[in-house]
């Protein structure tokens, strides 16, 4: 293809991009495939000569797209949202045809200054001081790398980089059972080994880590001969919402001068909003913030926000700066690259960009409140219908609730069963997780074009599956 013919094409999948977002609410949330269907479907060996486009794009349509699920759908309610406003994807479109690697201030100039611009956006329009300074990651996953890393370092008088981890004391990360997995990955990369990720017992209807067994577990780990190094806590944790009392964490923390880290990836968004900043009350003592606009403010993935208090000690433990990598003649730029675990580097920033100029932040607000408010009603719903019980109560746009008719011997599998119904019926998708123990059927509302018309429809299609269920 040369640029001539992309000019056709681009304007057709312009077209079948806004075609195929008229008709999402046409489409099966989930995939209505079976595994391995696609793969079959596919040629066992690539093809010596050049193929039409056309044909490339028939099998686009006939092949891939079936065994799509579809993110961006208004009825998308399982684990978090990934929206992608349109305004997102047009910057997206830019940003791959510009095709530039902004790894340093000087292979892009604008890509590095405009990221220290919307961060320090986002920091505003979160309510985070001035004393913190934004980076943009590719994920949350990638920023708690980044603390967990840092945490390493500080502890260690940043000799962990230099010489290893095997001849000091046994490092502690603190951090509740209701943290996601991720951080259980940074600690396999950081070489500190999940037997020394200690998890603090939750309490109260916020599921928040205990200070008091916080500050127990450390005194126990010192006396033993352990070296405690960092907390993470979070805001709006991917079960359930769980969300720590980040001021009581940050007290035990200055007290044990401890690195922090907050993972508010979902949770983080909201905090646009004033009124639901109590959830992250203390946050501005923490040292390192993480929140996702790719999950909830519309921003395509992959694009996270993370904020240090003294990004310092980020750039001690990551940057490296061989001759090839420095910039002469040009004092005081920033290399991001030096703030992140990948050298290279996506123009992340033009996104965002885009997105908070075309929405304002009151647009933004808007989208978010709604989602909460009728998450919120469609709790009050359940809870009032028979046989339904409402497990957790709503953290913002998030839930959970459990089918119990009577006579029901194993709810567990019976919510399962309902869950699965659910998904293959096309018209929603919802995901489970456990409350202490028990299986759960999770809701949130986040997809950037829901109505309150398709948060009816869920109560409408759990309803009329789950009497079928309790049939079967």
């Amino acid at each position: 293809m040369n640029w001539e013919e992309f000019r056709h094409w681009g304007r057709r999948a312009a077209d079948w991009a806004a075609d195929y977002h008229a008709g999402l609410r046409k489409r099966p949330v989930r995939a209505q495939v079976a595994p391995g269907a696609i793969l079959s479907a596919l040629p066992d060996a690539p093809p010596e000569a050049a193929e039409a486009m056309q044909a490339i794009f028939d099998d686009f349509e006939q092949t891939i797209m079936p065994g799509m699920t579809h993110w961006q759908h208004p009825r998308f309610f399982a684990y978090f949202p990934a929206n992608a406003a349109p305004v997102s994807v047009l910057a997206e479109y830019f940003v791959s045809a510009i095709a530039a690697q902004c790894m340093l201030w000087q292979t892009s100039p604008a890509a590095t200054e405009l990221e220290t611009r919307v961060c320090d956006w986002m920091r505003q329009a979160v309510g985070l001081p001035d004393g913190f300074t934004g980076v943009i990651q590719d994920s949350a996953s990638s920023a708690t790398l980044c603390a967990v890393l840092t945490m390493r370092e500080r502890a260690l008088d940043w000799q962990g980089n230099k010489a290893g981890l095997s001849d000091h004391p046994r490092l502690r990360i603190y951090c509740s059972a209701e943290v996601h997995t991720s951080i259980d990955r940074a600690i396999w990369i950081a070489g500190i080994g999940e037997g020394n990720l200690i998890r603090i017992p939750t309490h109260g209807p916020h599921r928040a880590m205990d200070p008091e067994a916080l500050q127990a577990a450390i005194a126990a780990d010192r006396a033993a001969g352990h070296l405690p190094a960092g907390i993470i806590a979070c805001t709006g944790g991917t079960s359930a919402g769980a969300s720590d009392d980040i001021g009581a964490v940050m007290d035990v923390a200055e007290v044990e001068g401890l690195y922090t880290h907050v993972d508010a990836a979902w949770a983080g968004s909201a905090m646009i909003c004033p009124e639901f900043r109590t959830l992250w009350a203390g946050v501005e003592r923490a040292d390192s913030v993480v929140l996702n606009p790719h999950k909830w403010l519309g921003a395509q993935f992959d694009c996270t926000t993370h904020f240090l208090r003294d990004p310092e000690d980020l750039v001690r433990t990551l940057a490296i700066q061989p001759e090839y990598l420095k910039t002469h003649g040009a004092d005081g730029v920033v290399n991001y690259s030096e703030w992140s675990v990948p050298l290279g580097r996506r123009f992340r920033a033009l996104k965002l960009w885009f997105l908070i100029r075309a929405h304002g932040l009151e647009g933004l607000r808007d989208m978010i409140r709604n989602h909460v408010t009728w998450a919120q009603d469609l709790a009050v719903r359940l809870d009032k219908t028979n046989g339904f019980e409402i497990v957790t109560a709503p953290m913002l746009s998030l839930f959970t609730f459990r089918h119990a008719p009577a006579g029901v011997q194993d709810l567990d599998q019976h919510n399962q069963d309902l869950v699965n119904r659910i998904n293959a019926d096309g018209r929603i998708y919802l995901t489970q997780t456990r409350i202490d123990g028990a299986l759960v059927i999770r809701f949130q509302a986040g997809a950037f074009t829901a109505t309150a018309e398709d948060v009816d429809m869920a109560y409408d299609v759990i309803t009329e599956l789950a009497e079928v269920s309790a049939k079967a």
